[in-house]
């Protein structure tokens, strides 16, 4: 509950009062590829990717799921961050998001909060590989 009682909004579990003015957030497709982007309203940037106008990238992979998120400062700090994280191997990703800090390469997570986990990473030591086809 929010101030005077009333009911936060909530995505995928997550209170957007506490998001933030910037967001980074990680979408898992179906493909199990990632989707990194950035946005100041994660509600209408989640409607718009779920209804396959959010990006070409993620339309023909739907359904999507928000895998990761991390609430930043500002705009810029969140435009660093995003493409630092685009930057990083998709094992180095997948460590960030569990939580091995010390996998990713430089200050990435310099000013960056981490709001959300899908629930399968929680407590997850090592990494998920993707299976070859």
């Amino acid at each position: 509950m929010g101030p005077m009682g009333s009911r936060e909004a909530q995505i995928d579990g997550i209170a957007l009062s506490a998001a933030g003015l910037a967001v980074v957030y990680v979408l898992q497709c179906r493909d199990d590829s990632l989707y990194t982007g950035w946005t100041n309203d994660l509600a209408r940037r989640l409607a718009a990717h779920r209804r396959g106008i959010g990006s070409r990238y993620t339309r023909a992979r739907l359904p999507i799921r928000l895998f990761a998120l991390w609430s930043l400062p500002n705009r810029g700090a969140a435009l660093r961050f995003e493409a630092a994280f685009k930057r990083l191997a998709r094992s180095e990703k997948l460590a960030l998001i569990a939580g091995d800090e010390r996998s990713a390469r430089g200050d990435i997570l310099l000013g960056a909060r981490r709001l959300h986990l899908a629930p399968e990473m929680r407590g997850k030591k090592g990494l998920r590989r993707r299976r070859e086809a």
